[in-house]
């Protein structure tokens, strides 16, 4: 068994696709169908159904799948031990991020990276399921690491650690019945229609929770997956919003307002693979974000 053949069987797992595999891993797509076939051939067990619509994993493949990644980790680590020797940095981090954070500069860092570490590969994946979506990349290995909003403690199999915290506020149509009220609280919104992020989102749960802690029922009537568009739906009366202020652009007739006694503080954090060691690289852009976020002195 080749690990070779491993690593083309976890890129098409992935990518449920042989074509989108052979692009990741810049090779024709005949050799990753050879590699595959040869595989089966060895454990004697279909691994993948192929289907002219789709790739899914069999259960051998299922069963497979965590034991071909740890394989290929432990070659990494050795390749890892050996670069660091060598006095350089190779190999592959795969990151994961949301659709919006404004709190940090993920191009600026990345790119601070690639300059000091040009031999290491980056590949970025936005979630569009949210932080739950970055969550079960990084339990099934296919992320190295995540900047997530994961309230409270953190899921199994995952290392969480928080980074920054931001105040979420109420953002409300100017001319409002509450607009002009110096404090609003969560029982004053019982009866209105919220434009909010799908369950899995950070900031999502955060504002769920608020509500079920003083026993208001919410009703969500239109979803986004974008932060930086949330305010525009408001200013045009489809709802009122919990959001961060960076989140509001400029000149959109808006209020806004802290919503008294509730807890909304909304966080991010990086997050890991609690069973996966993470790579020298992979430690040397943990190491970067530190850096990145840590407040000058002084």
């Amino acid at each position: 068994m080749e690990l070779r053949h491993l690593a083309y069987f976890v890129a098409v797992a992935d990518e449920r696709s042989f074509t989108r595999a052979a692009a990741r891993l810049h090779v024709v797509q005949s050799g990753v169908s050879a590699a595959i076939k040869a595989l089966e051939r060895e454990l004697g067990a279909a691994l993948l159904e192929r289907t002219s619509k789709r790739v899914a994993l069999t259960d051998a493949g299922e069963a497979l799948l965590p034991r071909a990644r740890a394989a290929l980790d432990a070659a990494r680590a050795a390749r890892d031990a050996v670069d660091e020797v060598r006095g350089g940095l190779r190999g592959t981090v795969r990151i994961g991020t949301l659709t919006s954070i404004a709190l940090v500069d993920v191009p600026a860092l990345l790119g601070a990276f690639h300059r000091a570490h040009p031999a290491v590969t980056l590949r970025l994946t936005v979630s569009t399921r949210g932080s739950g979506g970055l969550v079960d990349a990084l339990t099934d290995g296919s992320l190295d690491l995540a900047l997530v909003s994961v309230p409270g403690r953190a899921p199994g199999g995952v290392h969480l650690r928080q980074l920054l915290r931001h105040p979420l506020e109420l953002v409300l149509p100017a001319g409002h019945r509450l607009a002009g009220r110096p404090e609003v609280t969560v029982a004053d919104l019982a009866d209105e229609l919220f434009v909010d992020f799908p369950i899995g989102y950070g900031n999502r749960t955060v504002v769920d929770r608020a509500f079920a802690a003083a026993g208001i029922e919410r009703q969500v009537s239109l979803e986004v997956i974008d932060l930086t568009t949330a305010a525009g739906f408001v200013a045009h009366g489809l709802g009122v919003a919990i959001l961060p202020r960076f989140a509001v652009p400029e000149g959109l007739e808006l209020v806004i307002r802290p919503l008294a006694g509730a807890d909304l503080d909304w966080p991010l954090g990086v997050a890991t693979s609690a069973v996966r060691a993470p790579s020298a690289a992979a430690r040397a852009l943990l190491g970067m974000i530190d850096d990145y976020l840590r407040p000058p002195a002084g």
